[in-house]
């Protein structure tokens, strides 16, 4: 169990250091030997669980999905939040997430490396597609919206004001921006009574992910013990 539990973080350890080196070099200019340097890992070691510099750029890529958290049930409060938080709160763990950043930075770059960057649209494409058609069973979405059409819109768009954001200001205005798009869009998606309700408002995206990783820490250790009422006399 140690060895796996060690063999666990290391692989962590290399992945984040390459998504740094990514984030910074791009996948062409990175190299093997920087990620080895950052990583603070043998060769052998970042062989043992990546073949290539592509298998370790696909996994980074694949990170995107995979380590993106789930919200917590009790947090939906509708499938229509749930679709906007998932856009804030991504645009929040790119200001903080290296990871996150790597993971992007390699799937909207064009470099002379053909990489399957495919990945994450249609991950994120199915994603969007399901929250939306769960919605519209729940009668909070608008009868023409079709789930499919409208979650490649979402993820389209919101891959572009990323790419805007970052080139703009380096991803600072990236939530402003995210809120503008939903602004935009979810008028043409939600029911007027759904709609009134949503939360877009600067800094949500930090207070649900802040508030999703409280509830998961809940359901981890327990709720805290209440205190025992204080004896009189």
């Amino acid at each position: 169990m140690a060895k796996q539990d060690r063999a666990i973080r290391t692989r962590r350890t290399i992945l984040e250091a390459a998504a740094a080196v990514f984030d910074e070099r791009g996948y062409d200019a990175a190299t093997i030997t920087e990620i080895l340097t950052r990583a603070e890992v043998t060769k052998g070691a970042l062989y043992f669980h990546f073949a290539s510099k592509e298998d370790l750029a696909l996994a980074v890529i694949d990170a995107q999905l995979t380590e993106t958290p789930a919200l917590p049930e009790p947090l939906v409060t509708s499938r229509m939040q749930q679709l906007v938080d998932m856009g804030l709160i991504f645009a929040h763990r790119l200001r903080t997430d290296p990871l996150l950043r790597g993971s992007v930075r390699l799937t909207l770059e064009h470099g002379s490396t053909p990489l399957n960057r495919s990945g994450p649209f249609h991950g994120w494409s199915q994603v969007h597609s399901r929250v939306l058609a769960e919605g519209k069973e729940r009668g909070e979405v608008l009868p023409h919206v079709v789930p499919a059409d409208t979650a490649e819109l979402i993820v389209g768009a919101y891959a572009g004001i990323n790419i805007m954001s970052q080139v703009v200001t380096g991803r600072a205005d990236l939530e402003r921006r995210a809120i503008s798009l939903y602004e935009h869009v979810m008028p043409s998606v939600a029911v007027p009574s759904v709609l009134a309700r949503l939360d877009m408002a600067p800094g949500r995206g930090a207070r649900a992910l802040a508030e999703a990783e409280r509830l998961r820490a809940d359901e981890t250790t327990g709720p805290a013990p209440t205190p025992a009422p204080v004896g009189v006399g």
